[in-house]
């Protein structure tokens, strides 16, 4: 069978034999957080399963520690959650949601890398695409999975959470996924200040799909980050965006260009801005 490690198209995911993949319906909503939910019981994927950004690729109760609004789950909780759903070595993971995967998909996406996880996928333009391409969907709560017992570790490394890190890698490295008017600081609807970090460049991760809401080529792709880090090699990126979630979108569609080894910044924009002693930058600066 055919692995997946950055996208998967629906008619490829409709092919997969259903015993050896696992298909994650990550929809959310951050102004209603339980429509993701309510949309699941509606209609899904058959067979998917269902996380909430809040509450499973989350731990809400840890944002009073400087860790921006979507802080990672920790590894136990993750475990537990992977156990519940079944999950093991051999399956190919299929993460989906209905912003092309700016939301929850591309997070959960990148936790499962966090883990040592390579075959895990995005579906290319979301639910919508699924049924756009005529492919079948059931409605109502999940199917029962045999449970299993998952015990895994983030990779070392590969998520940044000390804000002194971020100020040394941040000029010309440092990504941030927000679209341009919060990057500026012209409006902040989520957060108590508006800006961006010093020194960080904008790509908005809606700059990553196409008008017809997939991800574009992935020579388009590989091109166009290479127009705006330079000589910088994608070892040395750091992605950011509100609370560490889009960011995620953005490191998707660079391992997808093979620009490959590019890391997060998960506190993101509203951790930085937790110490108000930090400094922010206003405009295209």
């Amino acid at each position: 069978m055919t692995r997946y490690a950055t996208l998967i198209d629906a008619a490829d995911l409709a092919a997969l034999p259903s015993p050896q993949v696992l298909i994650v319906d990550c929809r959310f909503d951050l102004a209603d957080p339980d429509k993701g939910a309510r949309d699941y019981r509606d209609g899904h994927v058959p067979g998917a399963v269902y996380a909430s950004l809040d509450r499973d690729l989350s731990d809400l109760s840890r944002q009073a520690e400087g860790l921006g609004r979507h802080p990672l789950p920790l590894e136990p909780a993750l475990s537990a959650l992977l156990s519940r759903w079944g999950w093991r070595p051999d399956l190919q993971v299929v993460c989906y949601d209905t912003a092309g995967g700016a939301l929850a998909a591309a997070r959960l996406w990148w936790l499962l890398r966090l883990v040592g996880v390579r075959q895990v996928a995005v579906l290319d333009g979301g639910y919508a695409a699924w049924l756009a391409a005529g492919q079948p969907v059931e409605s109502g709560e999940p199917h029962a999975r045999v449970p299993g017992r998952v015990s895994l570790r983030y990779e070392a490394g590969q998520v940044l959470l000390d804000p002194a890190a971020v100020r040394d890698v941040a000029t010309g490295k440092l990504l941030d996924a927000r679209a341009a008017p919060r990057y500026r600081g012209d409006v902040e609807p989520l957060d108590r200040v508006g800006g961006h970090v010093p020194g960080a460049l904008n790509r908005p991760f809606a700059d990553n799909l196409g008008s017809d809401g997939r991800f574009k080529p992935a020579a388009q792709l590989h091109d166009e980050f290479v127009a705006l880090l330079g000589a910088t090699a994608p070892s040395h990126v750091v992605h950011m965006c509100g609370s560490g979630v889009t960011a995620c979108h953005n490191l998707l569609a660079m391992e997808h260009a093979g620009l490959h080894g590019s890391r997060l910044y998960a506190p993101s924009w509203s951790g930085w801005i937790s110490d108000p002693a930090r400094p922010v930058a206003k405009g295209e600066e």
